[in-house]
């Protein structure tokens, strides 16, 4: 830089900020190549950011703004991949910083909309699941799958031994039910990992629900694991078989709750280097995506 001096003093001139270049495009990609690098199609990509746009578009006019299209793709591709934000950023050309942003924002967005991707069934739908699963697994009546699943977060500041789970690591207690497509009806993404299933299930609305509607075989049942404790509307398996029936039981029990298991986002899995408010508005955003993948 040029340097001026004025009175004695030494002043910097400002140079023009410069930008990095932009290298996130998509319109070189397949569908498939789409699918592979950010779990979505074309047509999925545009959907999800037709949800978030209102609320994550920029006022301003500058050239350089992030378009809410290049937003959502950032925030998608760091849900894919699990990776570190700064690689995230020097893939699609933009600073940590931003990517940081972006995924907060479309995150905060997507997780406001979770009434509206994760509901209970209704009593038609509840036909459905129930023929799904007992196609998909020969287990008769179940409405839906229940399961706890911990991902992982850096260390809190605050309350840091309560987030330590069984197995040694800092983590959010997810509490999900899904039906027989694996769409999420239910999420619970609040609790630390020190928290055990049975405790956020009997703190739980939906366990409130079930005990005050559930009167009969025909309602429905939900499938858990040993875990949880076994209700009228809650079957778990048997923890020492001695019958060949309880034998077919556990394995049509098995099999029949396999889709509560699988998750497209690998942040989920790999773990989210944020605080637990953050981590949990996260968690709920890809389990809205993960039903609008469905969808």
């Amino acid at each position: 830089m040029d340097v001026i001096q004025v009175l004695g003093l030494h002043v910097q001139q400002n140079q023009p900020k410069k930008y990095r270049e932009r290298l996130l495009t998509i319109n070189d990609l397949s569908d498939r190549e789409l699918r592979a690098q950010y779990r979505f199609g074309r047509a999925g990509l545009e959907f999800t950011t037709d949800i978030v746009r209102a609320d994550i578009e920029h006022p301003t006019k500058r050239t350089k703004a992030l378009s809410p299209e290049m937003q959502v793709l950032i925030a998608l591709r760091y849900y894919a991949t699990g990776s570190f934000m700064e690689v995230v950023g020097d893939k699609v050309g933009v600073d940590k910083s931003t990517v940081s942003r972006c995924i907060t924002r479309v995150s905060t967005v997507l997780a406001s909309k979770a009434g509206t991707f994760i509901k209970w069934p209704s009593e038609d739908r509840k036909r459905e699941i129930k023929n799904g699963f007992y196609e998909n697994g020969g287990f008769p009546g179940v409405i839906g799958c229940i399961d706890g699943t911990h991902v992982r977060i850096q260390a809190p500041v605050q309350d840091e031994p309560s987030f330590v789970n069984r197995k040694g690591y800092h983590s959010i207690n997810v509490q999900a039910i899904c039906d027989h497509e694996g769409r999420f009806t239910n999420l619970v993404a609040r609790w630390p990992g020190s928290v055990h299933d049975s405790h956020i299930l009997r703190c739980s609305k939906i366990l409130q629900h079930l005990e005050l509607t559930h009167r009969r075989v025909e309602d429905g049942i939900v499938l858990g694991d040993s875990g949880y404790g076994c209700k009228s509307f809650l079957m778990t398996p048997f923890m020492r078989p001695t019958e060949d029936c309880h034998e077919r039981f556990n394995r049509a029990h098995t099999k029949t709750r396999c889709c509560i298991e699988r998750s497209r986002f690998n942040c989920l899995h790999s773990g989210v280097r944020v605080n637990p408010e953050k981590a949990c508005t996260m968690i709920m955003a890809c389990a809205v995506l993960h039903n609008i993948a469905i969808i």
